[in-house]
């Protein structure tokens, strides 16, 4: 955990046990969403597995990232998950989105 902590500028366990709880809770919350949105837009388990879950995947990720913001910001770690949001995108190459 130490290294984790210096790793991500982190001062406190109480802080980094905060930081794994959004973690927990914007997994579980994206998923929970991603099946009825699946659903929206026509995408079923019928179609086959090769269509379901890239489509599925791929709804989870804008609303992960969206909510990993928002509950950061419910939990008083906004300044952490944004830098860590930004982060994520640069290097998964989509760091055009971030600019105006």
């Amino acid at each position: 955990m130490k290294k984790l902590k210096q790793r991500w500028n982190i001062q406190s366990d109480w802080q980094l046990t905060v930081i794994f709880i959004v973690f927990a809770i914007t997994g579980s919350t994206s998923a929970k969403f991603a099946g009825p949105l699946t659903e929206a837009v026509g995408i079923t388990k019928d179609i086959g597995w090769y269509v379901y879950w890239p489509v599925r995947i791929l709804i989870i990720f804008p609303i992960y990232q969206v909510l990993l913001v928002t509950f950061g910001w419910l939990f008083g770690e906004y300044e952490f998950f944004w830098n860590f949001e930004k982060k994520m995108l640069r290097s998964m190459k989509l760091g055009f989105l971030l600019k105006k």
